[in-house]
């Protein structure tokens, strides 16, 4: 009220002071003083100047505008401000092309300003160029727009130039620079003198203007000759005491006497006490040398607006909308035909193309990561949705957002609307129950997709209210506003770095009226009287707060924009002649539209209608209310009104409407008096409230603009329009969906072009099908068909879809001109071949052999991490025959597998993919692949019908065209093959390529494509695979030609398709190069060839000359030297020879032929799948054949992975050799990979985990080749989807996508391989992921560092001083029970090696030993009746050496060996067994407690429980009960294990003072398909039934939930009483809950999980319901099941700190085994530790896991269980062919004694650790009296024999090898030696010791390599020179002298420098 007092007070004085003093002075002295008022302004808007000016878009003046004119007139007013719109006048910017109807309003406007004596001062534009404008002309640095600016100013002179006598040009020229400045200068200047033109004269005025702070600008321009005043805006500011007269003083000194207007005058920061600026600010005015020529009177003397007027003068609603009735006056007289028609022209540059969906529709997940309940999970698990559907899980978006990216990629859409899960983020409605996983969900999708250059818009709320607030009343609940702005205050600050434009709402409507008033959807409460109008009175309040909290927190920082969401249909009038229907149906808008928007956009507050109608209602139902609108306070009216910075339209249908009396019934028809009504000729769809009519949603823009956004001028956003279909039918091919989004989009076209409606998004609903509300699945938005069949939930895209996808493209209806993009039109450097030597038989590349195949499992399969060069090419392919289809289409001629494919019997590719009339369908899927490249062949058929140019099909050409246009559009580069496979048939009735006259008609075509094609295709394939044609086509016969003529016909095709290669690259060369900049290569394939034997130089030979007859027959001649390799040459020379012919049967190449061809291609590509092993054979020599020329015999490489085609197995390894072998070979070349991939079969679709694995190791091999080798590959390319294959048909496929050729419109279906070829791109390779990176630090200082064993396994003794039988004694000496027969009877014999076992313990440095106690040593019969003292006393004394060393003992009761005797009554089984168990505890624990501070009660007791007694794999070996038995196993052992503890807890602790637990182990569990949620619940479910079984019910009391529900749920269906898992007691859960005091976890793998459904079978596999496999690309150990995974590590110690609490946990044990030949140097266990412990290291340091202690699995090599020796884990090698057993380190002893050293792991970058410099050598094995010296070594009397053996055995071979070398110094050159090898044969403790000896040596000459092999007895050793240099000086006279080179290398021909070793071989 004081501030309306001094305002009023401030006004009269100020007039006052006008009319008494400065009015008279205008009058007398300026007789033409302009005193300025206006302009007309939208009501109430929030925006100042031009912006917001009227501009006619209503097309008619407000009401009252005379009234305030005259107002204005009688206050003193002259001069009003008519700024025009030159959007509005002229949209396309063409004179010829005006808005009559703006024209005309305008020319209302000026004259009823001058009718009222007003001289209209009409701006015609500010400075901003109009977006619309922009987009078609640019901005002012384009001539082309100053150009239309003088066309527009020409045409408004002449249109309104007889009723306006002044003009500002172009108001705010201070906002410009540059060049800018000067265009938009030049056309003010052009204007100024064509107004003068066009009316000479001087009583007319024009200027320009600028700011007041552009003083330098004027002066430079020379103003004064190019204006008759100037304009100026001016701003006063109070704070900073503005010096008005110098500032005007300065401007009117640079412009001379030319006079100044005050355009605007803004006075700020003038507070109530300061403000007297007035009295200032007109002394300056009235200043003689200052030349004013006129002022703003409204802003300086705070004249009343129009708005103002108008609200003092009548309310704003008078009983009938004038909105409305304008709208339907202007649309209703429309016929049809005008209605309907049909607008071709495109959107405005910028406009945003969206698709959308809802989190409860899409996501899933619903009880994920702690995600709350949603009302709508409530409603659908209460069984109110159709069908009882649920959307638990949904798409699984939750799971797949790079699905869902995928999908927005293909669409090509520029933003996606989605909502947030309130219950996800804030799982209780409240911060306070923040979920950290759900927040991460939001923050990866946005990251996805601006990744992807996709904007997100967020909606906040779209109806699915977490539970837990609608329990407390939910949106009638006036305490939700606070809660609702707490939420969308953590969003903004969560997400709003990245999201600028959020929905705070979306449909609200829906829930007031669905949710609270129908009770249709969820809460489903049916009280339309109150709660309706209530949640509408809280979430509009919600709204409000939320956007108040981003306008005053978040708006500054983040500059994004908030609005909401309103749906509404357009409201027509049943009968457009009855005034009241028209009434009726403005009241239907009012009640829906109306109801939400009033109060945001209006005034704050529902409309006069909406009140006056309920408020009548009221009175006229005085005893049955029908209604209650809540009353905002003038508070709540204030903080609502203006909150929107865009209108958000959800439009799907309209309705007619017809005036009705709705008596005293509740809802909006009953209240509002109407009824709704739809026309039947309006096409109907799936939902019975969606009728197509589309016109609605332009006549419904026009209302929203009309009535509310003159008050409030936002933009408009169309936030959801769509359509549903059936479920059934013809899903994908949705025509009515196109025609529906055909027309709706067309009328916003309409609405904006024709209208002037700012709508600047249109968003299609949506993105994919999802569960729609009470309707479930049954009805289906989707842009994409969602298979909610399938667990995958697999996405395909409908044609509606591809419709949209082109509807963006073009932006609108007119085709988009086509843009071709730099990066794919880019010319390539073309880097001539040098010209090599003919290859060597074998070749120079046979490095590759010598370098690799020696290679262990580990060094071969360690992955390597890292990425491409930047530029690498990613693509896809496919060929012409096995995509295209359309065989006869558009006059396409057949071609050679059309005839092939038509004979009976054959599958046909007259359709395959159809990509022929398919194109946008493939180009969606390269874009949603983000490739690089598209590798596609050309049907020559389709181009030459019969093969000739003058065949010519110029629709094949267009095809063509369309599709590389498509491409370069798309920033893809075409890869163009001229030939793959499909020859016209025409050309092989003359023979096709056997005839040599095909060069020149290939050459012809070639050329033809060139010219066509290749001003945009800059990368050429002549040819695919030419082996293929000339071998498989012409001489196998199996594919078209299908002629069998094996022995000549493919040497001389493949004679032609060389010199045809070649004669195409020369005319690509002389005529096309310079200008195109293009590439041009050959596609050729090869297998990589492994020799069967490496060591043996006939095979090295066999496997070079296998690659020479492959890949050397096209290579060699095109990249060497024009020829053919020398090896074929000699091959099928030779054998013609033989075969009795004259000549080779390989035809030569005259010397000009070789030149010819030498050098013919760019790049190397090559097509590889496969690696073969290869044999040396004889062959027959008849009949004729290229195969048996070759003299080789291939085998498959039998220890990698099958695939769906037979040979054709997945040996990734063979790749990175065969890219070497070509680098050597070929002189180092850049290298494509033009095919790669892997066949699966037609059960494996989308699911593709096969192919993912594939890709995983084949492209590493590739990255492996260029990062370490060196090899310059520079594309990978594979397959983009699944075709014709060829032989195979549609049997097999190997696509990135899935096609069903069972459906005619052949739909692709993206593949799970998709998105991870998609990644691999988008990484550019495998980068180093977070998991791999090492974390550098150290773990506590009281760290335990620990091995282990177990008593069966290492003790032996197993009949020792009175020790009884266990059940391991009695399985291993049951036949078939061990591999090998082995047995525990020795073992490691440790019960007589106690003092070895601690030296070898100190060598390791640990603090701690694990090790366990043999129940039957200490109790022979399982009880306590005797006890052995004897075999306690090897505890004691193994306990006190470990004491003496400084070693804590870390004791297992019980690690599996159960005394025979309590087995042969029940053993676990019985439960007698916990009281056996305790019995045997307390005798333990009083022996031996005083010196042991850990123990372990039970190791492992899911094996005991599991292997044991359900696989039978263990000891016992039971397996006839799976079911019932290792249940009641396990309970009798979590039992057994509580009591252990009590009893140590209870009568021990305290005195012993130690800590007591159980060992618990499990592998980790990942899904298989980790974008699947019943692969994750698979893995879920495996950890809960391995680890979870024991740790369950000891951490938290009972069994899991996941358990007990299972088994009780599948047992009670099998028809048994009761569940098959024993139940606790309540007292036995008290007992076992918490015995524990530390977590003892035994981890040492992790496997991937998926779903098996085992029926009805009643066992623990199909309880636990999952399979289990491992990622091929992990690295093996000696266990089949056991793979390297270290991340699981982390996984499972953060699972049991979640689960579990984060007790105490120490790994007790962790370790990797192998098997096969002895490698003391086991890198592959160091490697094994280091990673793992580097995951505990990052789970304490990063996940503050309570982690105490580690254990490494095992001290040494130890019979392991039913595996027997064969699988070592051991830090120490046992020697099992020495009687002694002794003990060897493995290089892993060091490496892990470092780690303890250093107690963690140093960081490098701090320097050299002190940890890491030698210290003391480890403690040595005691030396024993029974060994003898021999040689220097200590050694047992048998080796000293077996060493007089072994040097016997060398001395003969030395002599044998002096006699060789003279014989063989005469043998012919061509005679293949042995390499520097000796082989001696002996038996195999001869052989060990050798191997001994050897070591020895080598120990001695500073790591000399060496390498030793058994085979049969027979001993194979490799060593260099200076190793049989040592052995002579340890023989002395024994061994002849060495002679210096003692071998030839390896794989050469023997000469004169060198000499071989001749052995037994």
């Amino acid at each position: 009220m004081r501030y309306m007092l001094w305002v009023v007070s401030m006004y009269l004085w100020v007039l006052s002071l006008f009319l008494n003093g400065y009015q008279t002075y205008v009058l007398n002295e300026k007789e033409d003083f302009m005193l300025l008022a206006g302009p007309l302004i939208n009501q109430q808007s929030r925006k100042d100047g031009v912006n917001s000016a009227f501009d006619c878009t209503t097309e008619s003046l407000p009401d009252g505008s005379r009234g305030y004119f005259e107002y204005l007139q009688g206050k003193g007013a002259t001069h009003f401000k008519v700024p025009l719109s030159w959007a509005q006048l002229l949209p396309t910017g063409l004179p010829s092309q005006p808005q009559l109807a703006v024209v005309r309003c305008y020319k209302a406007l000026l004259n009823q300003l001058v009718e009222v004596g007003l001289q209209p001062l009409v701006i015609l534009h500010g400075s901003t160029v109009p977006e619309d404008l922009r987009w078609r002309y640019g901005g002012w640095e384009s001539p082309e727009l100053v150009q239309m600016f003088q066309q527009y100013a020409e045409f408004a002179f002449l249109e309104f130039g007889e009723l306006v006598q002044s003009w500002v040009t172009l108001s705010r020229l201070d906002e410009l620079k540059n060049v800018e400045l000067q265009n938009a200068l030049h056309a003010h200047a052009s204007a100024y003198n064509r107004y003068y033109e066009l009316f000479p004269g001087k009583e007319r005025l024009l200027s320009v203007g600028f700011g007041t702070s552009a003083a330098n600008i004027i002066s430079e321009f020379k103003m004064p000759t190019m204006t008759d005043f100037l304009s100026l805006h001016f701003e006063y500011d109070c704070t900073s005491q503005t010096n008005l007269y110098k500032e005007l003083s300065t401007i009117q000194q640079s412009i001379g006497n030319t006079p100044l207007l005050i355009y605007k005058m803004t006075v700020v920061g003038c507070s109530l006490d300061r403000f007297q600026p007035l009295g200032h600010i007109l002394k300056v005015l009235k200043r003689n040398d200052l030349n004013i020529m006129g002022f703003d009177m409204v802003e300086m003397f705070s004249i009343l607006k129009m708005d103002d007027i108008q609200k003092r003068s009548m309310p704003y609603y008078t009983g009938k909308s004038t909105s409305y009735q304008s709208v339907w006056d202007k649309v209703g007289t429309q016929i049809t035909s005008e209605r309907d028609l049909f607008l071709r022209e495109s959107f405005p540059s910028g406009f945003q193309w969206a698709t959308s969906s809802e989190s409860f529709k899409v996501e899933g997940g619903w009880s994920e990561e702690g995600k709350g309940e949603t009302i709508w999970d409530h409603f659908g698990h209460e069984n109110k949705v159709f069908d009882n559907q649920t959307a638990d899980l949904a798409c699984d978006s939750y799971h797949k957002i790079d699905y869902d990216l995928y999908l927005l990629r293909g669409l090509h859409v520029n933003t996606y609307q989605f909502s947030i899960s309130w219950a996800r983020v804030f799982p209780h409605g409240h911060e306070g129950s923040h979920s950290e996983k759900g927040a991460l969900y939001y923050d990866k999708l946005i990251n996805a997709l601006i990744e992807s250059g996709i904007q997100p818009v967020v909606t906040l709320h779209h109806g699915d209210l977490p539970q837990a607030l609608q329990d407390c009343g939910g949106w009638t609940n006036a305490s939700i506003v606070e809660a609702f702005r707490e939420y969308a205050d953590f969003c903004f600050s969560r997400f709003g770095d990245r999201v600028t434009v959020w929905n705070t709402f979306s449909s609200p409507w829906v829930i007031s009226h669905a949710g609270y008033g129908t009770g249709e959807h969820p809460p489903g409460i049916k009280d339309y009287v109150v709660a309706s109008y209530q949640a509408t009175h809280n979430m509009l309040k919600s709204h409000a707060e939320a956007w108040h909290v981003y306008n005053d927190k978040h708006r500054k920082t983040q500059g994004g924009k908030v609005g909401i969401a309103l749906n509404s249909d357009w409201a027509e009038p049943l009968d457009p002649s009855r005034p009241e229907d028209i009434e009726a149906a403005e009241r239907y808008l009012q009640f829906m539209l109306g109801w939400f928007a009033h109060p945001i956009f209006v005034d704050g507050d529902y409309s006069a209608l909406l009140k006056t109608q309920i408020e009548q209602k009221r009175k006229a139902c005085p005893l049955s209310e029908p209604a209650r609108l809540p009353v905002f306070t003038a508070d709540d009216s204030r903080r609502i009104h203006g909150t929107a910075d865009f209108f958000g339209l959800n439009h799907y249908t309209s309705r007619l409407v017809n005036n009705s009396v709705g008596g005293c019934t509740s809802g909006p028809q009953g209240v509002g008096d109407f009824e709704a009504h739809v026309d039947p000729s309006w096409s109907s769809t799936a939902s019975d409230w969606i009728y197509s009519a589309p016109w609605g949603l332009r006549r419904l823009l026009n209302f929203i603009r009309a009535e509310y956004l003159n008050v409030t001028k936002v933009p408009v956003y169309i936030t959801g329009n769509g359509m549903p279909t059936d479920y059934s039918g013809d899903t994908l091919n949705d025509t009515n969906r196109i025609n529906y989004i055909r027309s709706y989009v067309n009328e916003a076209l309409k609405a904006i072009h024709v209208d002037g409606v700012d709508v600047q998004r249109f968003t299609v609903q949506s993105l994919m099908d999802g569960f729609e509300g009470p309707q479930g699945y049954s009805e289906r938005f989707g842009l994409h068909h969602v298979n909610f069949d399938l667990p995958d939930r697999p996405r395909t895209p409908k044609q509606s879809a591809y419709f949209y996808s082109k509807l963006i493209e073009n932006n609108g209806f007119v085709s988009a001109r086509q843009h071709f993009n730099t990066h794919a039109l880019k010319n390539y450097d073309s880097h001539k071949l040098p010209s090599l030597p003919a290859s060597k038989v074998p070749s120079e590349a046979r490095d590759v052999w010598r370098n690799f195949s020696s290679q262990t499992i580990f060094q071969r399969k360690l992955y390597h991490y890292g990425t491409f060069s930047q530029g690498f090419h990613w693509g896809v392919g496919s060929s012409a025959y096995q995509v295209e289809g359309g065989w006869n289409a558009d006059g396409k001629g057949p071609s050679i597998w059309d005839t092939f494919s038509q004979k009976p019997g054959n599958a046909n590719a007259n359709i395959a993919c159809d990509s022929y009339h398919r194109l946008e369908e493939d180009l969606y899927m390269l874009r949603a692949l983000r490739v690089k490249s598209y590798r596609f062949s050309l049907s020559w058929s389709r181009i030459f019908t019969n093969g000739h140019h003058a065949s010519l099909n110029q629709n094949g050409v267009d095809y063509y065209n369309r599709l590389i246009n498509g491409l370069i559009a798309h920033n893809i580069t075409p890869m163009v093959t001229i030939y793959h496979w499909d020859l016209p048939q025409a050309l092989q009735n003359i023979n096709g390529w056997a005839n040599v006259s095909m060069i020149e008609i290939f050459n012809d075509f070639c050329d033809f494509c060139f010219a066509t094609f290749g001003d945009r295709v800059k990368f050429w394939m002549t040819f695919n695979q030419p082996h293929t044609i000339a071998w498989s086509g012409y001489g196998l016969g199996q594919v078209p030609p299908n002629v069998r003529n094996p022995g000549d016909a493919p040497y001389r095709v493949a004679h032609n398709l060389l010199k045809a290669h070649a004669k195409a690259y020369h005319t690509y060369d002389d005529k096309y190069r310079k200008s195109h900049g293009g590439l041009v290569s050959i596609a050729l394939n090869a297998d990589w060839i492994e020799p069967k034997d490496v060591f043996l130089p006939r095979e090295v030979m066999a496997a070079d000359r296998a690659l020479q007859f492959q890949l050397g027959w096209f290579a060699h001649p095109i990249f060497k030297n024009g020829d053919y390799p020398d090896a074929m040459k000699w091959q099928v020379g030779n054998k013609s020879e033989l075969q009795g012919l004259s000549v080779s049967r390989l035809p030569s190449f005259t010397e000009e032929e070789k030149a010819y061809i030498r050098g013919t291609a760019d790049v190397f590509s090559i097509n590889h799948y496969t690696t073969k092993i290869v044999r040396h054979a004889t062959a027959k020599l008849s009949p004729q054949s290229y195969a048996y020329d070759q003299d080789i015999v291939e085998e498959e490489e039998s220890d990698s992975p099958t695939t769906a085609i037979s040979k054709q197995r997945a040996v990734a390894w063979g790749l990175r050799r065969l890219l070497i072998w070509i680098k050597e070979e070929y002189g180092d070349p850049e290298i494509y990979i033009t095919d790669n991939g892997v066949a699966t079969d037609t059960k494996t679709t989308v699911d593709d985990t096969g192919r993912i694995f594939y890709y995983k190791t084949y492209i590493d091999e590739v990255l492996k080749a260029h990062n370490l080798d060196g090899v310059k590959v520079r594309g990978y390319i594979s397959s983009l989807m699944d075709s014709f294959e060829w032989l195979n048909g549609y049997k097999v496929g190997f696509g990135l996508h899935h096609v069903d050729f069972m459906k005619p419109n052949r739909p692709r279906t993206p593949k799970r391989s998709a998105h991870y070829y998609f990644q691999i791109i988008k990484d550019n390779g495998f980068p180093l992921p977070d998991d791999e990176k090492p974390l550098y630090g150290h773990f506590p200082k009281e760290f335990i560092w620990s091995t282990a064993t177990a008593s069966y396994q290492i003790e032996g003794g197993w009949r020792a001083d009175g020790k009884g039988l266990s059940i391991w004694d009695k399985f291993s000496h049951t036949p078939l029970r061990v591999f090998n027969e082995d047995t525990g009877d020795i073992a490691c014999d440790s019960y007589n090696k106690v003092e070895e076992d601690v030296a070898m313990l100190r060598e390791l440095k640990v603090t701690h030993y694990r090790f366990s106690i043999s129940w039957t040593r200490v109790l022979p019969d399982g009880t306590n009746k005797h006890i052995n003292e004897a075999g306690l006393n090897y505890y004691h004394r193994l306990v006190d050496a470990l004491l003496a060393a400084n070693i804590q003992p870390h004791i297992t009761l019980y690690h599996w060996d159960l005394p025979q005797a309590l087995q042969n009554v029940g053993g676990w089984e019985n439960q007698t067994i916990i009281d056996r168990f305790r019995d045997y505890a307390d005798i333990i624990f009083s022996r031996l407690g005083p010196k042991v501070k850990y123990w372990i009660t039970i190791n492992e007791p899911y094996n005991i429980a599991m292997v044991g007694h359900g696989y039978g794999a263990a000891a016992p070996g039971i397996s006839f009960r799976p079911g019932t038995l290792p249940y009641l196993v396990g309970h009798n052992l979590i039992k057994a294990h509580a009591e252990a503890w009590h009893l140590y807890n209870d009568k021990y602790r305290a005195k012993q003072g130690g800590l007591i637990s159980i060992t618990i182990n499990s592998d980790w569990s990942e899904p298989r398909n980790p974008y699947k949620q019943e692969d994750i619940d698979a893995a879920r479910r495996v950890v809960q039934f391995y680890i979870g079984w024991f740790a369950h019910p000891i951490f938290n009391g009972d069994y899991s939930n996941v358990m007990k529900t299972i088994i009780h749920d599948r047992s009670l269906a099998a028809g048994l009483s009761k569940s098959r898992l024993p139940e606790f007691t309540p007292e036995e859960i008290k007992r076992t809950k918490g015995t524990h005091d530390y977590f003892g976890l035994n981890h040492y793998t992790t496997v991937l999980a998926f779903p098996v459904d085992y029926g009805s079978l009643q066992h623990y596999d199909a309880d636990r319901g999952a399979g289990t496999i491992a990622d091929r690309a992990w690295l093996d150990s000696g266990s089949s099941w056991l793979k390297v995974s270290p991340f699981g590590f982390r996984r499972i110690l953060n699972f049991i700190k979640k689960e579990y609490g984060n007790p105490p946990i120490i790994i007790t044990e962790n370790g990797m085994s192998e098997r096969g030949p002895v490698d003391l140097n086991d890198v592959h266990r160091s490697h094994y530790y280091e990673k793992y412990i580097n995951q505990l290291l990052k789970a304490r340091l990063l996940d503050d896991i309570d982690v105490r202690g580690y254990t490494a699995w095992s001290l040494m090599d130890n019979l392991e269980w039913a595996t027997g020796f064969s699988e070592r884990f051991g830090l120490f090698y046992v020697n099992h062919s020495d009687p002694n057993l002794s003990r060897v380190a493995k290089s892993s002893v060091a490496y892990y004694s470092t780690i303890i050293s250093c107690n963690g792991f140093p960081d490098p970058a701090s320097g050299p650790h002190e940890c890491l410099k030698p210290g003391p050598e480890g403690t040595i094995p005691p030396h024993l009296d029974n060994m003898v010296s021999f040689l220097g070594m200590d050694l047992s009397p048998s080796d000293a024999e077996t060493g007089l053996y072994a040097t016997f055995i060398l001395l003969i071979i030395a002599m044998l090898g002096a006699v060789s070398v003279s014989f063989c110094l005469v043998k012919s050159r061509h005679q293949v030696w042995s390499t520097d090898a000796v082989w001696i044969r002996g038996s195999k403790s001869q052989s060990s010791l050798f191997m001994k000896l050897l070591h020895k040596q080598q120990t001695e000459e500073d790591g000399e390599q060496f390498t030793v092999s058994q085979e049969d007895l027979l001993l194979r050793v490799t060593v260099t020179f200076q190793t049989w240099s040592s052995f002579h000086s340890s023989f002395q006279s024994s061994w002849p002298p060495p002679v210096r080179p003692p071998v030839c290398p390896s794989f050469e021909f023997p000469s004169s420098s060198c000499a071989p070793v001749v052995g037994d071989r």
